[in-house]
This record gives C-alpha cells, structure tokens and sequence, in this order.
C-alpha cells in the first residue's frame, strides 16, 4: 500500500497554475481512499500563496528556492525532485500534464524507477490499487492502467479534475535554499505574444477552422471569445496557413483542452482535432455541412452559415450583458 503522496506544484512569474490545486485535491481524494497522505514540492524563487494549498488537501510544501530557479530548469527540477522524492519515502507522484509537466513527468519516473500514466482522465480503486484512465489512440479509445512497480507517477490532464471549494485549511511551508542547481538545461526567458488567455487552462474556448475562409473573418472569434471571457483556438489547418499563432491550436499537434465550453466554428473535425478536444465537458459546433464529424461527439450542434450564426449569437450576447 502507498505510504504517502507527492504533488508537484507549478508556478510561472510566483503564480501557482490552477491545474496544481486541481491535482492537490485530486492527491487528497486519492489519498482517503488509500489511507495515506499528501504533501507537495514547489520549486523556484518567490512563490505567492503556497500555504493556500492546504485548503485542497496538503498539509504541508517543501519550498526548494533559488533566484535561478524562477524559470522552468529541466536538469535542475528533475534533480531537485527526485532526491526529495527519494529521501523522504513517497511513492506516489502526482503532476499535471501541462506542457511543463509533459516534459518533466518522464524524466522523473525514470530517475526514481517508477512507471508511469500519462494524461490520466480518471481513477478508480481496486484492493488497494490504482486503475488510471486514459486516452490512447489520438482519443479514439480509453484504457485502464495499473502501475506495478512500487514507485509510481501520474500526470493528470488540465481541467478535468475539479479543484472543489477550498477550505481555511493552510499548509505547512518549509523552505530550502538551494545553492548551485543543474543548470544544464534552462528556460532563459517567457514571452507572451499578447494578453489573451491560454487555451490549456480556460474554461471556455472559442475555435475557429477553415469554414471562417480567412484570416480577417476571425474578427467573429475573438468578438465572441471576448463576450464570455474565452480563449481563443484554432485548427491546425488554420494555423499551418498561417492564419492564427501556434499557441492558439487545439488538437494531437496543438494543445490538448478540457474546458467547460468548448464551441467550434467552421471546424469540421478531423480525428487529430477531436483528440485535442473531446473531453471538453460541453461541444457546441456550428457547420455548414451536416455530415461534418465534429457534430459525432457535440452536445449542440447547428447545421448553418458561421457568418449568420455567430454574429446573431453575438448580439443576444450583448443584449443579455446590455451592451450596443
């Protein structure tokens, strides 16, 4: 049976990432049906609000600090978390599967020797051990997963778990100066190209694809995303021509999303699309054609013209919010 959990908390410019307090609480549910119990790690300078994550089930964060360390360093946080992971007996690693956690996840389950799932969508419990859902197959197909080895690693998929109501709750913090870290590997700097919110952590999203005919008619997106505070996505297609940034595509290729929301214009669906969308909570596509596959797994689909559709839906929009 596993002795205790590890969470791994992640942070950019000091900010915890929702997706960390979602696997905290997911760590704490796991860890009542295990009967163990759940601490974290934070790596990186100045971090706010870590005592915050005692009201999602760790009761306490060992802080490791270094001004160097404010930035993603691969070689540094491996080494950082394994030996912490080692030295203090866990068992259980739990991480979410952000890009940084896609790139850290493995690098930490082969230096501890411990198998691992990625992209986890759910858990359930059998005699003690722990069955991980996940998507194989470009999403096409879920499969259960039993780790055997005695050290363990899951990387949980942004948004799909709830990070519940918080309680007053607050951790213990521990900090550790951390002199001279591996720096053999490091994020030097981030840049953001503009304001808008990243489609891997929003909780509704609005996408466009190739049924927008240009570049220009994305104006209908981005007016739409703005009214209910979305990010905006986009198809591969549209960004291999150039239309919309990387950043912003949705798919096996892009970012894999799980919004609460999730509202596809002129997207038809290819398979590689769907992988990266499919567990969205509601699907809502507009489309002219009616065969189009994305209307398979919608909850909402509107067989029409986007450039009808949206600007109608925009402007109930802006009579429910009283605007012009």
């Amino acid at each position: 049976m596993a002795n205790k959990i590890l969470v791994f908390i992640e942070q950019r410019n000091g900010q915890i990432k929702r997706s960390s307090f979602e696997a905290v609480h997911l760590a704490a549910q796991m860890a009542s049906k295990l009967s163990t119990g759940v601490e974290a790690i934070a790596i990186g300078n100045e971090i706010q609000n870590l005592e915050k994550t005692g009201g999602y089930g760790a009761v306490k964060v060992t802080h490791y600090k270094n001004q160097q360390l404010e930035n993603y360093s691969a070689s540094a946080y491996k080494d950082i978390l394994a030996k912490h992971f080692i030295d203090n007996n866990f068992d259980i690693l739990i991480i979410s599967n952000t890009s940084l956690g896609k790139d850290l996840a493995p690098r930490i389950a082969v230096k501890i020797d411990a198998g691992i799932a990625m992209d986890c969508t759910s858990f359930s419990y059998e005699n003690g051990n722990i069955i991980a859902t996940r998507p194989v197959y470009a999403g096409k197909a879920l499969i259960d997963v039993k780790i055997t080895s005695n050290k363990k690693v899951f990387s949980l998929r942004p948004n799909v778990f709830a990070a519940g109501t918080p309680t007053d709750l607050q951790s213990e913090i521990e900090v550790k100066n951390v002199e001279n870290p591996n720096l053999a590997e490091k994020v030097v700097d981030i840049k953001k190209s503009d304001s808008r919110l990243d489609v891997a952590e929003a909780d509704i999203i609005v996408s466009g694809g190739r049924g927008l005919k240009g570049p220009e008619n994305f104006k209908l997106v981005e007016e739409l995303a703005s009214l209910l505070g979305a990010a905006t996505g986009a198809s591969r297609a549209v960004v291999d021509a150039g239309w919309r940034p990387h950043s912003e595509q949705v798919g096996q290729t892009g970012k894999t999303v799980s919004p609460s929301l999730y509202i596809a214009l002129g997207i038809s669906g290819a398979i590689q699309h769907l992988a990266g969308m499919r567990s969205s909570k509601y699907i809502v596509a507009v489309n002219k054609d009616k065969d189009a596959p994305i209307f398979q797994i919608a909850d909402y689909g509107i067989v029409g013209d986007v450039f009808e559709i949206v600007p109608a839906l925009i402007n109930e929009l802006k009579k429910i919010k009283g605007q012009k």
